[in-house]
């Protein structure tokens, strides 16, 4: 990565470039997905193409308007599973210090890394559950951005819960009608009696 700025560095880029390489290719969806304003996306978006991260693609849409989609490069992934390898690394020694209870040393650690709670959270490197747990051993607060991204997660294990509880539903439905056109099946007159057929 060029060093342009140390805001081609920030949280929220990366974010939005994790978003990108993931498939969601209209900028209104990033912003939807990382719960970042649409003028800060859009902003981070020509940051990004600038560093050749991205590239963007001009669509003619059904009434002559334009549709923009984005697209990670190869140096994009590159870039970007650098950084995730990085910050599952402190995601990993973050856990670690959790379970000693070394309170301070966990405390000033986080404070460190603060501004990258909300990147690790949107890419799953923590689990919100954890640092929900961390934050109250330590008598934290979540900042705001730290807060929204562990709804998202929270809204987004809850959502996946309840497809499968809905598909888990369907299939004892399908069930009961299995096990109900046998018990109407039938055998040819054949006696499918109890024991005493013998």
């Amino acid at each position: 990565m060029s060093s342009n700025d140390a805001q081609a560095q920030s949280p929220n880029h990366f974010m939005v470039l994790d978003a990108i390489s993931r498939g969601i290719k209209k900028i209104s969806d990033v912003a939807r997905i990382t719960r970042l304003s649409k003028d800060e996306v859009e902003l981070i978006v020509n940051d990004l193409k600038t560093q050749k991260l991205i590239f963007v693609n001009e669509k003619k849409g059904f009434f002559g308007n334009k549709k923009l989609e984005v697209y990670v490069t190869d140096t994009g992934f590159k870039v970007l599973e650098a950084k995730k390898q990085e910050l599952s690394n402190k995601s990993k020694y973050l856990q670690q210090l959790y379970e000693t209870g070394n309170k301070r040393q966990l405390q000033t650690y986080m404070d460190d890394n603060r501004s990258w709670m909300p990147m690790m959270l949107f890419s799953g490197l923590i689990n919100m559950v954890m640092f929900s747990s961390m934050m109250s051993f330590m008598g934290m607060s979540m900042t705001p951005a730290e807060s929204t991204q562990a709804d998202a997660q929270a809204s987004e294990s809850s959502g996946s819960a309840a497809e499968d509880s809905g598909s888990a539903a369907e299939d004892s439905g399908s069930a009961a009608e299995d096990s109900g056109s046998f018990s109407d099946a039938d055998f040819g007159g054949m006696d499918m009696g109890g024991f005493d057929s013998f």
